[in-house]
């Protein structure tokens, strides 16, 4: 369970075989259309279209990775209102960088003519399909970080755990953002917060940030110590100083940091295994 881990290169894998698919598919649909007109483009030219377009995509969707990571959709409300004000940068350096692609491509390489005018109509014509563009990709960001956090869930579990390894560690080292290493003892940990690719450990009034999914930690975690009350969150249930009722069936859980975070009702039957509520 420590920072340092090896990169997790299947979300690129699937990514490439996605785009493979699109591209091949796209360039179909659109030799087919031209053939239906009578219009006489090439494959060779629709083809380009596509592989730069979606080459463009593919170096920006590093950056779509940080900002669902960095501002989930799922969190503040102010965080889906930053993803559609970002759809607007996102449509300009895909239009502007497919353009620079087609131009160097046709022009220096192949030997063609071509040209890109970035006039209104055609910006507005682009952001349309961006737009799309920019939903289809947040969809498939959210639904493989699903699949990814239920599979390693699901890996981690362990069926008959020896007793040897059934028991969780007591301490362990987290890597800090200049480069040393802190001992973070499993006692001092009030909570940990689910955020995207990444795992938030609150740890006496500091937050250290390391790369694992929240289910895939809860499996290393002690489960006498350790108990999941929200889709996001993990507490230390020594920390816990007051539950109340809240809204919807759910409970409000206050640490005795101040820190405040919803027992859903999903999970209130864990919750009540280790600490029952009585009224």
């Amino acid at each position: 369970m420590r920072a340092k881990g090896r990169i997790d290169w299947r979300p690129a894998a699937i990514w490439g075989v996605l785009f493979a698919v699109s591209i091949a598919t796209r360039t179909y649909v659109a030799v087919a259309d031209d053939a239906r007109r009578g219009h006489a483009v090439g494959v060779d030219r629709l083809l380009t279209d596509e592989i730069t377009s979606h080459l463009v995509v593919a170096a920006l969707l590093p950056a779509l990775y940080w900002l669902h990571r960095r501002f989930p959709i799922g969190g503040a409300p102010r965080n889906l209102l930053l993803h559609v004000a970002a759809v607007v940068p996102f449509s300009m350096l895909h239009t502007t960088g497919m353009a620079a692609l087609r131009l160097l491509w046709l022009n220096a390489v192949v030997g063609a003519s071509y040209s890109f005018p970035l006039t209104l109509d055609r910006l507005q014509y682009e952001f349309a399909k961006d737009l799309v563009t920019y939903l289809m990709l947040t969809t498939g960001v959210l639904a493989l970080h699903h699949l990814m956090q239920r599979y390693d869930s699901a890996k981690a579990r362990p069926e008959e755990p020896s007793p040897a390894a059934a028991a969780p560690p007591e301490r362990f080292t987290v890597r800090k953002r200049g480069g040393s290493e802190v001992l973070v003892e499993m006692a001092d940990i009030d909570q940990i917060e689910a955020s995207g690719n990444y795992a938030i450990l609150h740890v006496g009034g500091e937050t250290f940030e390391i790369r694992s999914s929240l289910a895939k930690l809860e499996g290393e975690l002690d489960p006498k110590r350790f108990v999941r009350v929200h889709k996001s969150h993990v507490v230390n249930i020594a920390r816990v100083a007051e539950v109340t009722p809240w809204v919807s069936g759910d409970w409000r859980i206050r640490l005795q940091d101040g820190a405040e975070v919803n027992l859903s009702r999903r999970y209130r039957q864990r919750f009540e295994a280790l600490a029952p509520v009585r009224s």
